[in-house]
């Protein structure tokens, strides 16, 4: 059932529609109020209650963050100073960079929950490289169910994949799709009904679908 984060969702893309066509400090000023009452208020305290059922069900404990909406714009082209989406992470309390941290996106273009490891480099792309070379074949059935049951799909987020995989691995590895990458993480988008269910509900059933994937990396990687 509902559960009145809808009414957070629904006021966070209205803003973000609003603010794709009027993306500058001058216009947002105005509307600073709102959004920490509407949107960054209760985002806030979604994130608190889903870390709750993220450790229930990991039994890890999970440090949640809602991301600013002031973009960093110091080595970027794009110049505009606000993000125009709203997006939550929790991450596992002992920050290990190979360990997944969870991920729920929104804007008018999406409507996602993830999980997985970005940007690895240096010994934590070894160690992901082996993973992969050892326990590739579960990993896949792992990523398989997942899409098969909430259509999650590996997300473009992060580096761009190798165009070759990796020595010493051979060229024709059987995972050499997951060999390249130098990340991997997983996106599914909420489901039709979230509305109906509630937006907690609909991102916990998500997790729990994930959880396969989630347990891969956690035993093995």
């Amino acid at each position: 059932m509902a559960d009145g984060f809808e009414e957070m969702v629904d006021a966070a893309l209205a803003f973000f529609v609003q603010l794709q066509v009027n993306n500058s400090k001058a216009w947002f000023e105005p509307q600073k109020a709102h959004y920490k009452e509407a949107i960054a208020g209760p985002a806030g305290f979604f994130a608190d209650l889903l870390a709750e059922d993220i450790a229930r069900l990991t039994g890890q404990a999970h440090s949640p963050k809602v991301f600013r909406i002031y973009r960093d714009v110091r080595f970027s082209k794009d110049k505009t100073p606000l993000n125009t989406h709203l997006h939550v992470m929790w991450q596992p309390a002992d920050r290990d960079v190979l360990a997944p941290s969870w991920f729920w996106g929104l804007s008018p273009d999406y409507f996602v929950v993830g999980m997985g490891v970005m940007g690895l480099q240096g010994e934590d792309l070894t160690r992901y490289r082996a993973f992969v070379d050892s326990w590739g074949d579960g990993l896949q059935d792992a990523l398989q169910g997942a899409n098969d049951g909430i259509g999650a799909t590996i997300s473009d987020w992060g580096p761009e994949p190798l165009k070759r995989v990796p020595k010493p691995y051979p060229p024709d590895h059987a995972h050499g799709d997951l060999m390249r990458r130098k990340a991997l993480a997983l996106s599914a988008p909420m489901p039709e009904d979230w509305r109906v269910r509630g937006v907690v509900k609909s991102t916990v059933d998500h997790v729990r679908a994930l959880l396969p994937v989630w347990e891969m990396f956690e035993k093995h990687l």
